[in-house]
């Protein structure tokens, strides 16, 4: 069967007293399932067309499949990295035209010496409008690590890149 996180914010990623990420707030959508790998919104399913977090294919109402998950992902980690939801103070329902639509990304404002290129590219391949060229959540693990190991040889962020939620996703590969 089908499944995937449909992360609908980053306020349903909690932190557990352990140390590790929680993915909460799944809501009640319903889907189809077109194959093992792939499903589409059951008809008559509301589409929130202000949640920024949503995949393209699934604001279009067309098949997806787990990587929407990692676009989700990818607009989490440029909030986190800047701070603000993307095309910020433009509204969320704006953003997600600009997304979905005209496949705009919106630019970086933190200065590049600020975090790893590669977490940039990484972000922009999970963001990418055309799913087939988004990680898998086991490639995104394995550049994350790859990238705090480098962070720690570089010297960049010190001790305060760490990636609490790294454990917590590994259970779901």
């Amino acid at each position: 069967m089908f499944s995937t996180f449909k992360i609908q914010s980053a306020r349903n990623i909690l932190l557990d007293n352990g140390g590790l990420l929680k993915i909460a707030g799944f809501g009640l959508i319903r889907l189809s399932n077109i194959s093992p790998d792939k499903a589409k919104l059951t008809p008559g399913t509301l589409i929130d067309h202000s949640n920024v977090y949503m995949a393209p294919e699934i604001y279009n109402d067309e098949i997806f499949d787990r990587s929407a998950d990692a676009y989700s992902f990818g607009v989490i980690l440029y909030e986190m990295l800047e701070g603000v939801q993307p095309f910020h103070p433009k509204t969320p329902e704006e953003a997600v035209k600009l997304m979905c639509l005209e496949k705009k990304r919106p630019q970086f404002k933190i200065k590049v010496r600020s975090y790893p290129p590669d977490l940039r590219e990484l972000i922009d391949e999970c963001w990418h409008s055309e799913p087939v060229v988004r990680p898998t959540f086991s490639e995104i693990i394995t550049r994350l690590d790859r990238i705090c190991s480098n962070c720690s040889k570089q010297g960049w962020w010190k001790d305060t890149f760490k990636l609490p939620w790294y454990g917590s996703l590994a259970q779901y590969l």
